[in-house]
């Protein structure tokens, strides 16, 4: 979908707020990790030059100018919100997504007020239901009570030498495991917090009655050191209350050696997890943006729903890798250790049932 530029500027703007910068002194990736974080997310644009206003919306439109930040050697999330150029106004167009267009939003303030520019021209828009709704009904598949696995990492858990079908803005791949019809589908943008909630709403209308989702999480608990561990669980605190869902993986992925198993909480934005945010949400083992709303849209459609994510961070406790250098040799080499643990425990989750059949039974 792709919204129209000279609408986006005109003036007056309904539901048009203000991006804030964060305090960097109170986050919990400290001051260093956070700006190297921020400088490999703010479009080249920006850090480029100054522009009298720069507005963040809601729009898929590849056909806008692309960020040369973006990644080249990863199949998947590799597209960035990219940028429409109206003489000094910029306007920078990200998936659609409240969440999401929230949190590119807090990227480009703080990063401006991070490297001494001022951050008062900064807005967003917060993107309708309809229209995000509409973006991700362009998804599309066949599915007759399939296993979809959706998220990270899938280059490497698809069978070797698969063939990836193509979508706009996805790719998947059917295959077979442990006599059970499994589909890699993976994204090449972002869907983040409230999308992905809305992927696993679409894939239930689809016919999909299984959903697993592979990621990354940040622990709370400052003994778990980044990428060594696996997260899985069944509880998230979404906007304050607590959801539950039918965990696909039942008792096997928490009884690993090499999992932490605990209770999740949603974040909307990594920009807003400071201090004081830890110091609330103390006794809760995870968080990430897109866990809760899966869960709770799976919930909702009366699928089953599973999380088997590396921990990627850690909030409570400065370790070497973080989400700022995670391109690192040693950070890639152990997450290629996990990632096989993934494979493992998923087929091993196959293999061993009992699972949903079409009709819905067990």
């Amino acid at each position: 979908m792709t919204l129209r530029p000279d609408s986006l500027l005109a003036e007056p703007v309904h539901g048009l707020l203000r991006a804030a910068p964060i305090s960097c002194d109170g986050h919990t990736m400290g001051h260093d990790s956070l700006l190297r974080y921020l400088q490999i997310k703010v479009h080249h644009l920006i850090q480029d030059q100054d522009w009298d206003s720069i507005r963040v919306v809601g729009g898929y439109d590849r056909s806008a100018v692309v960020s040369r930040y973006e990644k080249v050697d990863k199949l998947f999330n590799i597209e960035r919100p990219t940028a429409a150029v109206h003489g000094r106004d910029l306007v920078i167009k990200a998936f659609p997504g409240a969440d999401y267009v929230q949190h590119y939003a807090l990227i480009i303030a703080t990063y401006l007020a991070m490297t001494g520019r001022s951050a008062d021209a900064v807005t967003y828009q917060p993107p309708g239901e309809e229209e995000c709704r509409a973006a991700v009904d362009g998804l599309n598949l066949e599915l007759d009570g399939d296993l979809v696995i959706v998220g990270w990492s899938l280059q490497y858990l698809a069978p070797e030498g698969g063939v990836w079908t193509r979508g706009p803005g996805y790719a998947w791949q059917r295959a077979e495991v442990a006599g059970r019809r499994v589909v890699y589908l993976g994204f090449l943008h972002s869907i983040w917090g409230d999308v992905a909630g809305r992927v696993v709403a679409r894939l239930a209308e689809l016919g999909a009655r299984d959903v697993v989702y592979l990621g990354k999480v940040g622990a709370l608990d400052p003994a778990i050191e980044p990428n060594t561990w696996l997260a899985t669980g069944n509880e998230s605190l979404v906007s304050g209350a607590l959801v539950t869902w039918d965990d696909f993986f039942g008792d096997l992925a928490a009884s690993q050696v090499d999992v932490q198993a605990g209770l999740h909480v949603t974040s909307a934005s990594i920009l807003l997890e400071n201090r004081d945010w830890l110091a609330q949400h103390a006794e809760y083992a995870f968080v990430d943006p897109e866990i809760g709303p899966m869960g709770a849209a799976a919930r909702q459609a009366g699928i089953r729903f599973g999380y088997l994510h590396v921990i990627s961070n850690n909030l409570a406790r400065h370790y070497p890798a973080d989400l700022s250098n995670e391109r690192h040799g040693e950070v890639l080499r152990r997450r290629a250790v996990l990632v096989d643990r993934i494979r493992s425990i998923i087929a091993d989750r196959l293999a061993n049932g009992p699972l949903r059949t079409p009709g819905g039974n067990r």
